[in-house]
């Protein structure tokens, strides 16, 4: 049962095990239902599971607790992140356009110019920290604003209140990329949104263990609208992968707390050193959308990029560090060093990049659990070996 006066540190651990689990059998974790199929008692009329494509007790834990988190009315859990994101945009038709935010994560990128024009989906990129151009680009067929924020790689930032308020004046759905932030920190139905997406691989699940997708819902009609994209294409998330989210879930707070203290900690360095030519963060008050970002959430989070002198002195730096690892992903307990440019945006177009300022210095840190303290001491080794081999000054 709901204990709607808990603050939101208790609701992440006790929220899974609302419902009947606990009072049957007194175990303080959801049961890992590893079945196919269901038996049913009677001839003409179903229980609540039939098939687990259709519905899994473990699966709907999982997805009642983060419909509980983001305050949402349905939640649904997905094979992927992006399975989460192609199943929301495949509730539009034959016709319609959507407005989405020029920085987006090279995989929305893919599947929003390559699979949805397939099916007479067209779009529309806009700078979404530009609500008059935002405005503009809408069409008579537009039914979508999408954002992300802070948008991957770059962090830029989204006012929300003002993209819903667009929305709603055009009688539109807003759907926003609520990854970096997790509900622990913005929650953007509050705020009016329609759709609340997540790559639930990230800080959700933090382990770096599991591939899955998060969306949760404002309203009913929307709710079976993806449920029904759900079921059809089958894209669900295991009953095994189902419990190991809902483990990374209770942990969310201690860890993401820490990463996000971190993260501000070496951004600051970053700034400060004399390779770096940019950082890009939200609790910099340098930050272009430091204010907005505040105005929305509660934290700048553990994702940062930052830029160095070329692509010679990239390369050097990150095949000297030492402790994070230099990978794909992101918002596991290890720090993960990442190259945009041909990791998570491989998939736009060089000219599309540039245009985004993603450039071949741009690096992204997720910061771990590590000692802050021995991450910089490593990026510091890391620069003095890149200017030795590259002789910047």
């Amino acid at each position: 049962m709901t204990n709607h006066n808990e603050n939101f540190e208790t609701t992440l651990i006790t929220a899974s095990t609302r419902g009947d689990y606990e009072a049957k059998t007194g175990a303080v974790n959801v049961p890992i239902y590893l079945s196919s199929t269901f038996d049913q008692e009677h001839f003409d009329s179903f229980g609540p599971f039939d098939y687990s494509r259709s519905g899994n007790p473990t699966r709907q834990a999982l997805e009642n607790t983060i419909a509980e988190l983001e305050h949402g009315t349905r939640g649904f859990a997905f094979s992927s992140g992006i399975a989460a994101i192609a199943s929301a945009l495949l509730t539009l038709n034959a016709g319609d356009h959507i407005v989405i935010t020029s920085e987006v994560y090279g995989g929305t990128y893919r599947f929003v110019t390559k699979v949805l024009p397939k099916y007479n989906i067209t779009h529309t990129f806009a700078d979404f920290s530009n609500l008059n151009e935002v405005e503009a680009a809408i069409q008579d067929n537009t039914k979508v604003l999408y954002a992300e924020t802070p948008a991957n790689p770059l962090l830029g930032i989204t006012d929300l209140s003002g993209v819903i308020a667009l929305a709603k004046k055009h009688q539109l759905k807003t759907f926003v990329d609520n990854t970096f932030m997790t509900p622990l920190y913005q929650k953007p139905l509050d705020l009016g949104a329609d759709v609340i997406l997540h790559s639930a691989t990230k800080f959700l699940g933090g382990h770096s263990d599991i591939i899955a997708g998060l969306a949760v819902t404002k309203d009913e009609e929307i709710g079976n609208d993806i449920y029904f994209m759900q079921n059809s294409m089958g894209a669900i998330l295991g009953a095994q992968d189902s419990f190991s989210l809902i483990q990374g879930i209770k942990t969310l707070n201690a860890r993401l707390t820490l990463e996000s203290a971190s993260a501000e900690k070496i951004a600051h360095f970053l700034e400060k050193s004399d390779y770096v030519t940019a950082v890009h963060y939200p609790g910099l008050t340098s930050h272009p959308g430091h204010t907005t970002h505040f105005k929305q959430a509660t934290s700048a989070g553990a994702v940062l990029s930052f830029e160095l002198p070329s692509k010679e002195f990239t390369k050097v730096f990150v095949e000297n560090v030492q402790i994070p690892i230099f990978a794909v992903s992101l918002g596991g307990v290890e720090s993960i060093l990442s190259y945009p440019v041909t990791m998570s945006h491989a998939a736009i177009p060089k000219e599309e990049r540039d245009k985004r300022g993603i450039t071949e210095g741009l690096l992204r840190l997720s910061v771990g659990l590590e000692n802050v303290d021995d991450l910089i001491q490593d990026f510091e080794q890391a620069f003095a070996k890149a200017v030795e081999a590259t002789a910047v000054k």
